[in-house]
C-alpha cells in the first residue's frame, strides 16, 4: 500500500480527482481523521473536511502512474 496527502480546494478539483482515480481498477481510500471514504465517490469526498490535507491510500504496490497524475493535488 502506498500513501500520499492531497488538497482539494474546489468542486472542479474534486471532479478532476475522481475522474483520475476512477480510471484505476484497484481500491483507493481517502482518510480524514477517523473517516474513510472511497476515493471514487464524489459524495464521499464532499462529506470530508476539505479545508485540511487528506490522506490517500492506494491498495496496490504499483501506484507510480496514478501518483504522477495526482501530482497537482499532492502536498508535502
Amino acid at each position: 500500500m502506498k500513501t500520499i496527502k492531497v488538497s482539494l480546494f474546489s468542486n472542479t478539483d474534486v471532479k478532476d480527482f475522481v475522474n483520475i482515480v476512477s480510471k484505476y481498477d484497484f481500491d483507493i481510500d481517502l482518510v480524514s481523521g477517523r473517516y474513510v471514504v472511497d476515493a471514487k465517490s464524489i459524495m464521499g469526498i464532499f462529506s470530508l473536511d476539505l479545508t485540511k490535507p487528506i490522506q490517500v491510500d492506494f491498495h496496490t504496490d504499483d501506484a507510480e502512474g496514478i501518483m504522477e497524475e495526482l501530482k497537482p493535488y499532492t502536498v508535502e
